[in-house]
């Protein structure tokens, strides 16, 4: 490999001498799964590890290391020797930790799957979470962590919240009544409350209309986080919890997120649908029935009702071994 790398170098003459021979201090770099060439290249350059993502690019495919560049981990240098640098790449590094992080996970879920997985401490990331007001900013998705610090590893999932969330607010054009925090706050109980993709346009829809007609909002979500645990049922007492977060108690949207929402549900949350509705209930399915008028909302609790009835009876059956 070293020798296809140098004989790339060759041609391309002393320029590429020039620019590459003086490596620097050390410095990390976490190539994600699934980049090109030039992605890597813009990755490395913005590293300080090389001085040209064409360059690099260059070299790469006339060595053919393009086509075997491994993700992972990687201790490099800045400006270091190309043949040295394609060789560790060609190499492979530690990919580190694989952390799942699902769509509507609290800071404080985040942080107990990170300390059950040995990257950090749960108090240390809650702690830095709640103090930067991070709550609804740690985009969920997959990452692979080496053991960290707490504040190295919730920047990494703002950084991957800022590229892929904030571009969406930043495109749209007029911009929203809402600022970036309302929407994402906002997105926050569409994520919570939803569990069809399709059907979030719909719930955002609701509480948009809600807040139009000064309504509150009425989100069994947001008394769970208010309580600090996510749980069914809901009692009169939960519902009288004093927090800013509970919003059958204050009108408006609660002061930030209550979860780190997936992209879904922030573009439900910016575009949400063209409807009348300002109830819903669920329909036993997974899904929801929706409505305009506490009329038909009632019709439709009863359908629930109904249907958890026949749920009910058609288990006894079985149960007892009726057909």
């Amino acid at each position: 490999m070293l020798k296809k790398a140098a004989v790339a170098l060759a041609v391309l003459g002393l320029i590429a001498g020039a620019y590459l021979f003086f490596p620097g201090e050390a410095v990390e770099v976490t190539i994600p799964p699934g980049l090109t060439a030039a992605q890597t290249g813009r990755l490395l350059r913005n590293a300080g590890v090389v001085r040209s993502t064409k360059l690099f690019r260059v070299v790469a495919s006339l060595s053919d290391v393009d086509r075997t560049l491994k993700p992972g981990t990687y201790h490099l240098q800045k400006g270091m020797w190309l043949p040295s640098l394609l060789d560790a790449l060609e190499g492979g590094g530690s990919l580190g930790i694989k952390i799942v992080v699902p769509e509507g996970f609290s800071a404080k879920q985040i942080a107990e799957r990170l300390e059950a997985k040995g990257v950090c401490p749960a108090s240390g990331f809650e702690k830095y979470a709640g103090e930067n007001r991070l709550e609804g900013y740690l985009f969920p998705t997959t990452y692979f962590f080496e053991p960290s610090s707490p504040e190295a590893v919730a920047h990494r999932m703002y950084e991957e919240f800022k590229k892929r969330v904030e571009p969406e607010y930043n495109a749209v054009n007029p911009k929203p009544n809402l600022t970036l925090n309302q929407v994402l706050t906002l997105a926050s109980i569409v994520e919570r409350e939803g569990v069809k993709s399709e059907e979030k346009p719909m719930i955002a829809a609701v509480y948009v209309n809600r807040m139009r007609l000064r309504m509150r909002l009425e989100a069994d979500p947001t008394v769970q986080y208010a309580l600090g645990y996510w749980k069914k049922g809901l009692s009169l007492d939960d519902l009288r919890t004093p927090s800013p977060y509970n919003t059958y108690v204050h009108f408006g949207l609660p002061p930030g997120p209550i979860c780190n929402p997936g992209l879904t549900s922030f573009q439900a949350a910016m575009h949400p649908a063209k409807a009348e509705a300002i109830y819903f209930v669920a329909d036993g399915t997974g899904g929801h029935r929706f409505a305009a008028t506490l009329e038909e909302h009632l019709k439709n609790k009863q359908l629930y009702k109904h249907g958890l009835r026949l749920e009910k009876a058609k288990m006894a059956r079985e149960k007892s071994g009726l057909p």
